[in-house]
């Protein structure tokens, strides 16, 4: 079975710059919609990471995993539905497929054999032959023998012999990934190489993006990762997946994942929406630090508070972003600042950056905002340090009743100390000895954990 396209020209030849010899190479899976792209995704890497559901457009922006096979790595890249024509938001998923598609190394063109070539799929298949990129064709949900026949009709795309397969079942897929490997090892890349870090180090701190639908998430995101990589459009919900994206900036890198927006659970509908919220709230339990993104022209509602919550009980620190800023007039500005002080009181000490990711004012300071943060999160205090710290804290007020006998910091991500302690120790006095770490240390507003012990004199 030949491969169609195998003879295009490599990213090389088509003007872009030379690969590193250690980068793994990017798999991209286009297609039209509801093909069953993210199923075949999912079939992959070994796990359900995209979100599928039967109906059409439910992947709208790139997400690429790391994967591997026969212990070759590679990132596959799922994309939303290609289409050459369509509504202002399919447009801007189409977009955004066609700039993985000539990113790629190599691409996987899905078809379903159930309905045949499509006008849609012969545009695909123009628009991937325009690219110039090695590509194989896959002929999806052939479930058994009988549907082999009709895979072969895709022929007329002109992406040469078809690999038909079954991404729900299995079927055919160790052939295709065979495949894909022998081509990506005649590319003349390493697609394998032992000591390659993974897409994001586990010394990268996670930054989390969460807010409530249609608070500029998105549009911050792509600001700040410099280019158009999640779908930005005014309906709510545009997000589904969690989109990871490595930067490196001149203080270090940092991984920012894009989530959807998070509803009321009463809100939020079954099937697609319900995935994306389960998605975001696993990326933000992941996270190292979070960005609590909150439309400034409408202030904290009672969803920032519970997002605020969850926040907190993910253990991360935060900064709070209130985005569209320059839409707020100026008198009601004062009142938007002491909602947040009032409303999210719990958060701390966490930095209130007022900013316009539309027009790029003030997000500047998200960056430094979010080193400090980090920092602080990493934070170790020595021994000795810490208990004459403990010491003056007690000289200054003591506990009733209690005395707390030395301390250590068990460990950081986020800062955890132990104190040993005469006796039990009420809340407020426990408050009063965090925020003088806090203060003492320059631990800002990440979280800190007091565990007491109790023993000794």
């Amino acid at each position: 079975m030949s491969a169609g396209g195998s003879a295009a020209p490599t990213r090389a030849d088509r003007g872009q710059a030379e690969l590193s010899p250690t980068r793994l190479p990017l798999v991209v899976v286009a297609g039209r919609p509801n093909v069953g792209k993210s199923t075949l995704v999912n079939r992959i890497v070994g796990r359900r990471t995209a979100v599928v559901e039967p109906e059409p457009g439910v992947t709208r922006d790139r997400k690429a995993l790391e994967t591997d096979w026969a212990g070759v790595r590679f990132i596959l890249v799922d994309t939303g539905g290609w289409l050459g024509r369509g509504d202002e938001l399919e447009a801007k998923v189409s977009q955004q497929a066609e700039r993985a598609v000539g990113d790629a190394d190599l691409v996987l063109v899905v078809a379903d054999v159930t309905v045949g070539a499509t006008e849609e799929d012969v545009e695909t298949a123009r628009m991937v032959t325009r690219l110039g990129v090695p590509t194989l064709l896959v002929a999806n949900k052939v479930d058994d023998a009988n549907r082999e026949a009709a895979a072969w009709e895709l022929v007329s795309l002109g992406l040469g012999d078809p690999w038909p397969v079954s991404a729900l079942h299995g079927r055919g897929t160790g052939d295709l990934l065979d495949e894909v490997v022998r081509l990506l090892g005649s590319s003349g890349l390493d697609p394998a190489p032992e000591d390659q870090d993974d897409l994001a180090d586990d010394r990268t701190p996670r930054v989390a993006l969460v807010g409530r639908p249609n608070a500029g998430k998105s549009t911050l995101f792509n600001r700040l990762v410099g280019e158009e990589r999640s779908v930005v459009h005014d309906q709510p919900g545009t997000t589904r997946d969690a989109i990871d994206t490595v930067i490196e900036t001149d203080d270090g890198a940092f991984c920012f994942v894009d989530t959807a927006g998070m509803r009321r659970p009463g809100r939020t509908d079954a099937g697609t929406e319900h995935h994306a919220v389960l998605r975001a709230l696993d990326a933000l339990d992941r996270a190292d630090l979070a960005l609590l993104v909150i439309d400034a022209t409408v202030g904290v509602t009672h969803q920032d508070q519970r997002l605020a919550e969850r926040v907190g009980a993910a253990g991360c620190p935060s900064v709070v972003v209130l985005n569209k800023w320059d839409l707020v007039a100026p008198d009601e500005r004062e009142e938007v600042l002491a909602g947040v002080g009032d409303r999210l009181a719990f958060l701390g000490a966490a930095p209130v950056l007022r900013i316009s990711a539309k027009t790029g004012r003030g997000v500047n300071r998200i960056l430094p905002a979010l080193l400090t943060s980090a920092e602080a999160y990493h934070s170790r205090i020595p021994t000795g340090v810490l208990n004459r710290a403990i010491r003056d804290i007690q000289a200054r007020h003591s506990a009733p009743r209690a005395r707390i006998r030395y301390a250590v910091q068990g460990a950081s991500d986020p800062p955890t100390f132990t104190l040993f302690a005469t006796s039990r120790m009420p809340a407020d006095y426990l408050r009063y000895v965090e925020n003088q770490l806090r203060e003492r240390f320059d631990l800002g507003a990440t979280p800190i954990k007091l565990r007491v012990r109790l023993g000794g004199r």
